[in-house]
């Protein structure tokens, strides 16, 4: 039976087992994951945090991580600046970036979730406000959602995956994990 792991990988935690390319190591899935075999399915760089899947089973890894199969992935981002409408809705017909026209997202604005405190906190500058969005992908370039974002004018300070497909972090603080039933 495959094995599947939720891991809330926190802010600066780099999504492998390993760090080979620094001379000074960082911090890595191996210093909260103890269980051989699995891998993560999909990327969540170092500079997000939220919902990372692992498992051992290379078609689940597939099922979730590849584009052809448009695994929802559930964002909540806090962005630099006001998110009108206008902006909303360029991110629900999709977005050009370097790398061609992103699918559909579904995009809102939503109140200040209530999450943790990430370390190190984000830059705030008092003369520009800050809101919170919900996006919804279906696809998982590299960067995207901060890509996307910027595109409409909304550079993005925090990004926390919330969901994947019908997986969820919550009841995860950072740095916990949970195996579940696939």
């Amino acid at each position: 039976m495959a094995r599947l792991i939720l891991f809330n990988k926190p802010h600066g935690v780099l999504p492998q087992f390993t760090d080979a390319r620094s001379p000074s190591p960082r911090p890595t899935l191996s210093a909260y994951i103890d269980v051989p075999g699995v891998y993560p399915a999909g990327r969540l760089d170092r500079d997000s945090e939220g919902l990372l899947l692992l498992t051992d089973d290379g078609r689940l890894q597939a099922r979730i991580a590849d584009p052809r199969y448009k695994t929802p992935k559930t964002y909540l981002v806090q962005v630099e600046g006001e998110a009108e409408e206008a902006a909303l809705e360029r991110l629900r017909r999709g977005v050009t970036l370097n790398d061609g026209l992103t699918r559909p997202t579904q995009a809102e604005r939503i109140a200040a979730p209530d999450l943790w405190e990430r370390d190190p906190p984000i830059r705030v500058r008092k003369s520009v406000p800050d809101c919170w969005l919900r996006l919804t992908i279906s696809e998982g370039r590299n960067r995207q959602v901060r890509r996307m974002t910027a595109a409409v004018g909304l550079p993005t300070l925090r990004l926390v995956r919330w969901q994947v497909g019908a997986w969820t972090l919550e009841g995860l603080a950072p740095g916990e994990w949970r195996e579940v039933g696939v």
